[in-house]
């Protein structure tokens, strides 16, 4: 099949499939006489894959890692079971995350005295002011990696 059956049967653009190529998450595919890309099954049941641990918003890192175990026809489930409950605790992180987020802008809100110029606006005012840094990111570079809100990385 071609590139664009496989994108059709996979509900994924054809964009995001070359990328997963270039990315090595997919295996390159071989090509016709008129040097187009031919895929098989086992693209589309590699794509369906990568596509599930994305809805999942796993890292590309985490992805190649759990395809890595898959591939060696004998995965340890307890490599598996760590991968993922490292990827719990990122989610985990980020929803403590979220709700401060949500509990800085309710404060915010709180400043808006209502109609008015915009110069004597309480959540312009606010906002002119340096920002708090956040403690997660303070964690994270004390930690030695970066992290950037609402992202998470762990394998690469």
């Amino acid at each position: 099949m071609r590139i664009g059956e496989l994108a059709s049967r996979t509900d994924c653009a054809v964009e995001t499939i070359r990328y997963y190529e270039r990315e090595g998450l997919l295996s390159p595919a071989a090509r016709s006489s008129s040097n187009y890309r031919r895929y098989d099954q086992s693209h589309v049941d590699r794509l369906v894959f990568v596509r599930h641990c994305r809805s999942l918003d796993m890292t590309l890192g985490e992805i190649r890692a759990l395809l890595t175990l898959r591939d060696t026809g004998e995965p340890g489930c307890d490599q598996v079971d760590a991968l993922i409950g490292a990827h719990l605790h990122h989610v985990e992180v980020r929803i403590r995350e979220l709700n401060q987020l949500r509990e800085q802008l309710v404060t915010l809100r709180r400043q808006c005295q209502g109609e008015g110029a915009g110069d004597r606006c309480g959540i312009l005012r606010e906002l002119s002011q340096p920002a708090a840094p956040s403690p997660t990111t303070a964690q994270c570079s004390a930690a030695g990696h970066a992290h950037v809100p609402g992202t998470h990385r762990l394998y690469g």
